[in-house]
């Protein structure tokens, strides 16, 4: 069963004031399953007050209670998993283990959180008179406005409203219009962990509208988003022309550098499975593949196989790899993407067409000596697609990693550690994994630099976006 979505404002779930709905699909038959309610502004003001009520009060609880609730929250997540997980896989498309292991992954989150909370202290600092006290006080940086993804819209979702309630704010969480009901369901597991009302807020409806009226709104302190670059970008400057804080989770384009001296077979196989991963619908998901001339073939050949084995079906049977894309739009972008590269001179080594005329599925795709003027070198894919181009020299890998705006992650592949040392130095990327695909957990850094945004959604970087330092001197 899959539930219809209602907005939670102020502690209680309810219709629209307008009764707007969107209707919600299921990608992999493209039929209407559920509803959600579309929030106006009427709406958003009503979250807007019932956040700043709410951040009255979470402020003044002490963070050994605000850790209680978010471990309460997290332990609830376990237990409704399966649940969700299923949820989760209907409305989004990925494999149901895929869909239990986010819902896992997002009570993680929580745990981490909640460890953190106990952890915010200020500081003292030596005073140069007699009787002078100098001291620094952390503090929460007031109402947070949350935009959250539809590829991952628990696990993305629950690091920004973690990371908010942590530190002591209150939210408003524009959840994706998407996949609506697993979004919900996190927000749930905190209602019924006993979060006081007005404490977490979550909308649903008309991205531009609401992100229009709620960055400059002046209850709204900080903006926190997660998304595509050109988005980004707008959401960024609206933040900066009102002076709200933000942290810009933003596209990437992730490179990753095989060297002939790596596991070739074991390697290609790891990142093939990696590439599938969410269809491939993943911000660091590996794409760009740079392999060295002496192993090219050895790569594309293993890499290839592994691909073209991958299962493709509906994410509730039984022993599916990769479910169906989200919408059709992703379908008929990829399809845009392989055919300009195929035009342009790239080999089309599998896949490459839709499957079948009913849900929103993709082969999963490898194109090699893709010229580097094709869109798809350019435009992150976002999808079942890897583009596999050979290299010689050191620099010339380098050079490709680094030649494209994006920098969230990157990967290298080497037996070399001195080799792998210089290369991950060498890549502009906020995150770099070697020998291995282990970028997004929860307790290590999470953001990009460059057109990839800026600021942490992991590690103890994390809550720091949500706290603000105030210094306070006393004599006597």
């Amino acid at each position: 069963m899959y539930p219809d979505t209602q907005l939670f404002i102020d502690g209680e779930w309810r219709a629209a004031l307008s009764g707007r709905t969107l209707a919600v699909e299921n990608p992999a038959t493209a039929e209407t399953i559920g509803m959600c309610a579309h929030a106006g502004i009427d709406d958003l003001d009503a979250a807007l007050a019932a956040a700043e009520r709410g951040f009255a009060v979470w402020r003044a609880t002490p963070a050994f209670k605000r850790a209680a609730t978010l471990r309460k929250a997290a332990a609830l997540l376990r237990e409704r998993a399966d649940t969700i997980g299923r949820i989760l896989t209907q409305e989004q498309g990925k494999p149901l283990a895929q869909g239990v292991l986010e819902v896992q992954t997002a009570a993680d989150i929580f745990d981490w959180f909640a460890e953190e909370a106990r952890r915010i202290a200020g500081y003292t600092i030596p005073g140069r008179a007699p009787g002078v006290v100098q001291r620094v006080d952390k503090e929460p940086v007031g109402v947070v406005a949350a935009f959250s993804p539809w590829n991952f819209p628990i696990s993305q979702g629950i690091r920004k409203v973690g990371g908010a309630l942590a530190a002591g704010c209150s939210i408003i969480l524009k959840g994706p219009e998407e996949t609506p009901a697993s979004c919900a369901e996190m927000v749930r597991a905190l209602a019924d962990a006993g979060l006081p009302a007005g404490v977490v807020n979550l909308v649903f409806g008309s991205p531009a509208e609401i992100s229009g009226y709620l960055i400059p709104h002046p209850i709204v302190r900080k903006v926190t988003f997660t998304g595509s670059t050109v988005v980004g970008k707008q959401l960024a400057s609206l933040a900066g022309a009102h002076m709200k804080r933000a942290t810009m989770e933003l596209g990437g384009h992730a490179p990753v550098i095989v060297f002939d001296d790596a596991d070739i077979a074991a390697n290609a196989k790891t990142l093939a499975q990696n590439k599938t991963r969410n269809g491939g619908q993943v911000c660091v998901s590996p794409t760009r593949f740079l392999v060295q001339d002496s192993a090219f073939d050895q790569f594309v050949d293993a890499f290839t196989d592994t691909m073209a084995a991958t299962r493709v079906g509906n994410g509730l049977d039984e022993g599916v790899d990769m479910g169906a894309l989200a919408n059709g739009r992703r379908v008929e972008a990829i399809e845009a993407l392989v055919a300009d590269a195929v035009q342009q001179g790239a080999k089309l080594r599998t896949g490459g067409q839709r499957i079948g005329n009913k849900g929103h599925f993709f082969q999963p795709t490898v194109l090699t000596d893709v010229p580097l003027s094709a869109r798809a070198m350019i435009e992150e894919p976002f999808g079942p697609v890897a583009l596999i181009n050979r290299f010689s020299t050191f620099d010339d890998a380098i050079t490709e990693a680094n030649r494209l705006p994006y920098g969230l992650g990157a990967y290298v592949y080497s037996g070399n550690a001195a080799t792998a040392s210089k290369a991950a130095a060498a890549i502009e990327s906020g995150m770099v994994s070697v020998n291995h695909q282990g970028l997004g957990l929860i307790e290590t850094p999470f953001g990009g630099v460059k057109d990839s945004g800026y600021g942490s959604e992991g590690g103890h970087e994390a809550i720091e976006a949500y706290l603000q330092y105030k210094f306070v001197t006393t004599l006597g």
